[in-house]
């Protein structure tokens, strides 16, 4: 029995980590709103001061404490500010 080779492994880098390009940042309190982010990683506890994002609702809900090793998949997150902590945000 023969498998398919899979030559598209950006989904699976991602997964663990991996990025292609520059497209990772780290930041902490000052608003960010110049990409759109699909993940974002919080590797410490943050508090989420605002956070924006499209085809999603009730996003208001996430305006609070989130515990270190949060990570969230909102599909594109055009904006967001921390009042406290760190955030590992991947955009496309």
């Amino acid at each position: 029995m023969a498998f398919e080779q899979l030559y598209d492994l950006e989904p699976q880098m991602r997964a663990i980590g991996h990025t292609i390009g520059k497209d990772v940042e780290v930041f902490t309190t000052a608003a960010q709103s110049s990409k759109s982010y699909y993940c974002i990683h919080f590797p410490v506890e943050s508090v989420i001061a605002s956070i924006t994002a499209e085809d999603c609702t009730g996003e208001s809900a996430l305006q609070t404490t989130v515990p270190a090793g949060t990570t969230l998949f909102l599909g594109k997150v055009t904006a967001i500010t921390l009042t406290s902590g760190i955030c590992v945000a991947y955009s496309k």
